[in-house]
């Protein structure tokens, strides 16, 4: 009576490699972000309905090493975005900032994939002191609408600094050059972009020590079906390796490029 169970059992216990590894191949992943993240993610112009950026080239060239078939598509603007990952209509963000509100909906991928440093940016030649953050106290300062400041730094600058958004990051260094504020904070790279593109290369100063360094994290939606434990694991040990590579430096300042060039053109991409 016993032995048709232990058949069973037997024939189980022969299938479960052949199972664990067909849970490890995951096809094809749905990814998208936010569509004004420039140079990690932004809206193609010359393909509306793809992102492009160096997030975007470093989860592509991670999905070949894995064999995975990766697309990112525009899905509209972050909250958009968010929602479509978080309901598993799309497998994977490429540009999430880390969020206690999100853990029960998404699954964070360590190490992160970028980091945003924001630093300060004054005219050449202005009186303004600045080292540290308390020496902006008392000075009005502009920062873009779309800048994704980490949460904690946000609480701070809302209670502490005269930090007003503007409606692009362009109109920030305008507001900067015509006197209207007295500082800018920006993405190193956004920053280097936006003022080159405007001619401002010899005219503004971007002090090194970042006031702020949100993470830019890979982030799979609990209700992907490619959430499985061996592609959580292939994703974390790519982005342990990525720093070492050398790669990411390189694929980085290639979309700073690619972002600069499109910013040279009467109908730019739009900006972060």
């Amino acid at each position: 009576m016993k032995r048709p169970f232990l058949v069973g059992a037997c024939t189980l216990a022969l299938l479960l490699p052949s199972l664990a590894s067909a849970a490890g191949k995951c096809e094809r992943l749905i990814a998208t972000g936010s569509p004004d993240a420039q140079p990690f993610s932004w809206r193609d112009p010359d393909d509306p309905q793809h992102l492009i950026g160096a997030n975007v080239d470093q989860l592509k060239r991670i999905g070949d090493e894995l064999g995975i078939k990766v697309e990112v598509l525009y899905s509209g603007q972050r909250t958009q975005a968010l929602e479509e990952v978080s309901t598993g209509r799309m497998d994977l963000l490429v540009d999430a900032p880390m969020s206690f509100d999100e853990l029960e909906a998404l699954d964070y991928i360590h190490p992160r994939m970028a980091l945003n440093d924001y630093l300060v940016w004054t005219r050449n030649g202005s009186s303004m002191v600045y080292h540290t953050v308390g020496d902006l106290h008392g000075h009005a300062g502009a920062v873009s609408a779309r800048a994704r400041l980490g949460a904690s730094f946000k609480r701070f600058a809302d209670e502490n600094l005269s930090l007003v958004p503007a409606a692009s990051l362009t109109a920030a260094f305008q507001q900067l050059m015509l006197g209207k504020v007295e500082y800018v904070v920006a993405g190193r790279y956004a920053g280097q972009a936006v003022s080159q593109s405007l001619g401002l290369g010899d005219d503004v100063t971007a002090h090194e020590t970042p006031l702020d360094r949100p993470g830019l994290y890979l982030a799979l939606s609990h209700n992907s079906a490619c959430n499985d434990p061996w592609l959580r694991g292939q994703l974390a040990k790519k982005m342990t390796e990525l720093p070492a590579s050398g790669q990411a430096e390189a694929v980085l300042q290639r979309n700073v490029e690619r972002w600069k060039a499109r910013l040279q053109q009467p109908l730019s991409a739009p900006e972060q």
